[in-house]
């Protein structure tokens, strides 16, 4: 049974993860190969507190808004750039991040973060608490997506010039799409501190940007649900079959490969295509 709940939980986290990913590049067609380093952030924050005596629910506010402030600030710094300069862009900070984190023997240093206290709510509570926010996060993306705000998005994603000739202030959208993404990674960076009780540079690599990458791709680009399903089976299997561990980026690597080159929409877009094979048929 400890498994299974162990198991729940890293699945709720890599939920809110792709979620949070999924509203930028998803929703806004923003490129990012640097979300790992906002899941850092929230992991640190709330690390360091808890150490200071801070109860783990108050640290979780935090680590999303010290995550939205640094995504504000990379989307600040990525106006002027698209697609792939765009990508180069915000790769550029996990490296920067991982960089700042091994020179700061405060933060663990190359050696990482252990010996902060965890939740206080015990494995079977810590879990119902991480997949009540993994809801919460496809609730709020669900309302976006419908909202005025998420069909803007969807607009900018499509043509942003269009977008410009209409009025639309594409800037403050942008930023507000990096700033609700990246504190929504920042809550995640939270959980998945006080889940695994260590943390260090390598938890937050340039590798794990490519695998919640996976997780969007897989799932179909801005499909909440399709998302949610592709993020809990790839963070899944790794334990259902022990070698795929061993070859994590190879697996990811391939299912990117297949997908872009078999359905560039992912699952969402297979099943799509499926549904109305089998409509016509009728």
């Amino acid at each position: 049974m400890e498994y299974e709940i162990s198991l729940l939980t890293t699945i709720g986290i890599s939920v809110m993860f792709a979620l949070s990913l999924n509203l930028i590049t998803g929703f806004c067609g923003q490129i990012s190969l640097g979300h790992a380093a906002f899941l850092g952030v929230g992991a640190y924050t709330s690390a360091m507190l808890t150490k200071a005596g801070v109860p783990f629910l108050l640290t979780i506010p935090a680590a999303m808004a010290l995550a939205g402030l640094l995504g504000v600030i990379v989307g600040m710094a990525s106006l002027r750039v698209r697609a792939d300069f765009l990508a180069i862009t915000t790769m550029g900070v996990v490296f920067l991040f991982i960089g700042l984190v091994r020179q700061q023997e405060w933060l663990g240093g190359e050696m990482g973060l252990s010996g902060f206290p965890g939740s206080g709510l015990g494995k079977t509570g810590f879990m119902l608490l991480t997949l009540l926010l993994a809801g919460l996060t496809a609730a709020i993306s669900l309302y976006i997506q419908k909202a005025w705000i998420g069909r803007v998005f969807n607009g900018i994603a499509e043509d942003e010039d269009t977008m410009r000739v209409l009025g639309i202030d594409v800037p403050s959208y942008k930023l507000a799409a990096f700033a609700i993404g990246t504190a929504l990674a920042g809550a995640a960076g939270a959980l998945y501190a006080s889940h695994l009780k260590f943390i260090g540079p390598d938890s937050f690599s340039f590798v794990e940007s490519i695998t919640v990458l996976s997780m969007v791709v897989v799932g179909g680009i801005g499909s909440v649900v399709w998302v949610s399903i592709a993020a809990a089976l790839l963070s899944a299997l790794p334990g259902w079959f022990q070698f795929i561990g061993d070859y994590k980026l190879l697996v990811y690597g391939g299912l990117l490969f297949v997908m872009m080159r078999f359905s560039p929409h992912g699952l969402a877009g297979m099943v799509k295509a499926l549904s109305h094979k089998k409509g016509g048929a009728q």
